[in-house]
């Protein structure tokens, strides 16, 4: 693209709020407005945003990033939360129920009634059996909430709200337990196995697809580059050849491998998903997930052992001094998948403090994400030997070298806060421009950071072996 070639605003919609960009062709960011979102949390796994919020912030944050850039746009991107569900009417565009956040676990007993079929739900759908993804949300609704309207993820609803288009990306159906992963087309027989057959479901388009014209920003734009937050992030980070990982420290933290056009089913508790479609081309990615990340931070900040995720580092200790922490505080995710798991802290004695506990949530964040960067070595056959990492949670040189020294792997920070938005971008440029090559349109970025190991091998496993021991009691029992 030419250096008159213009802009576009790229909207990532997340959990914790929305981030509205708005990016020149290089990558270069322009403006940015964010509207922060706070999920409530309920009793008994229960985590639920307001559609309305969830639309407000999109079209706020994106009026005033435009607002701020002054410059024309080309198109809108729209980045996505992936698996959170709700019911809504097709006619009015009116929701008909909350939206249940993929954190929110009260699925579980869909998942339970579908247990002997388990096996064969992976087969199809690369995915695990697990109230994480959309399908158990989405047969849950119809049973307690409503049997009206139509039931999709948060990213047809805003579609639809923007353009009037009833779509969805591939990447994000790729997370519904719904998709033939092979075929990248609905499963008559998964949404059997749900009781979902009778549903209207959304047409699923490509990443660099133009999907339809919306106003909602001012003048008439096209809308493109629609995907799952993370695939964005493994995108903008450049991670498109096999075996390359990337993991984004948001409300969870989130590890994806590339697997290129392969389509492997995990024997180690991963996931396989469709990383995005792009030029008539769908490339996959391995990815392994934990639940609380940056919701541990912000759990810390609730109970006063933090002023804000900005003072991690000021009061974290040099060392948790024997306390252990397994932030299990939505339940575990991969490798584990359980649910209804608690978190647990251990270790502590009269010497334990506030600097101590917060260590200790920082380390089991990345004790987790380095039990999947060993999972994802065994799956590939090759080690991790460099993670990409981006997301709120970077800032932190405590959580960072404490990720460094516990996968015993180098870590490269990415340079911008808004991997999520920049891959958008990226997938919105394709879409405008046929003749734009992968490479070009998300562009080339060195690291703001680098992590190397200081601690040894034998250390790192000495800490990894008693946090999996003190993870292993925070699991329900049969």
């Amino acid at each position: 693209m030419g250096s008159d070639a213009p802009a576009v605003l790229a909207i990532d919609q997340g959990t914790s709020g929305t981030k509205a960009v708005v990016v020149d062709h290089c990558g270069a960011v322009l403006a940015l407005a964010e509207v922060g979102l706070r999920p409530t949390y309920f009793d008994g796994n229960a985590v639920e945003q307001d559609p309305h919020a969830l639309l407000d912030s999109v079209i706020t944050a994106g009026r005033q990033a435009l607002a701020a850039a002054k410059v024309p746009v080309a198109a809108v991107a729209l980045a996505n939360q992936g698996e959170t569900v709700l019911a809504w009417d097709r006619k009015s565009g009116n929701p008909l129920s909350p939206a249940i956040v993929w954190q929110d676990g009260r699925s579980a007993s869909v998942c339970e009634v579908l247990a002997d079929h388990s096996d064969e739900i992976a087969a199809l759908t690369g995915l695990v059996l697990d109230p994480y993804f959309s399908a158990p949300k989405m047969r849950w609704l119809r049973e307690q909430r409503t049997r009206e309207g139509v039931v999709t993820t948060t990213d047809t609803w805003l579609i639809h709200q923007l353009t009037g288009e009833f779509v969805t990306d591939a990447s994000t159906a790729s997370r519904s337990l719904l998709l033939d992963l092979d075929q990248a087309s609905w499963s008559p027989r998964l949404l059997d196995l749900f009781g979902l057959g009778a549903e209207a479901l959304p047409r699923v388009v490509a990443s660099d697809e133009v999907v339809g014209t919306t106003k909602a920003f001012g003048a008439p734009l096209p809308v493109a580059g629609l995907i799952v937050d993370q695939q964005a992030a493994l995108l903008a980070q450049s991670c498109w050849q096999p075996g390359m990982a990337k993991c984004t420290y948001g409300t969870g933290a989130f590890l994806l491998a590339q697997t290129g056009q392969d389509t492997p089913r995990s024997l180690a508790g991963l996931t396989t998903s469709v990383a995005w479609t792009l030029r008539e081309q769908t490339s996959y990615c391995l990815d392994g997930q934990v639940y609380t990340a940056g919701s541990a931070v912000r759990w810390l900040t609730d109970i006063g052992l933090l002023g804000s995720a900005a003072d991690l580092d000021r009061v974290a200790a040099a060392d948790s001094g024997g306390v252990v922490c397994v932030p299990a505080l939505a339940g575990l995710a991969a490798p584990w998948w359980d649910a209804t798991a608690t978190a647990s802290i251990s270790g502590l004695s009269l010497s334990s403090g506030p600097s101590q506990i917060v260590r200790a949530v920082l380390d089991g964040v990345a004790a987790q994400v380095a039990e999947l960067t060993d999972l994802v070595a065994a799956e590939t056959a090759e080690p991790v030997s460099c993670l990409r990492v981006d997301g709120g949670l970077t800032r932190s040189d405590v959580l960072m070298q404490a990720q460094a020294d516990l996968s015993q792997t180098s870590l490269e920070v990415y340079p911008s806060p808004h991997a999520t938005a920049l891959g958008a971008a990226a997938c919105a440029r394709l879409a405008m421009n046929p003749g734009l090559s992968l490479a070009d349109a998300v562009g080339q970025w060195q690291p703001a950071r680098r992590y190397q190991p200081t601690w040894s091998s034998d250390r790192a496993e000495a800490f990894r072996a008693r946090w999996r021991e003190v993870a292993e009691h925070c699991r329900s029992q049969p």
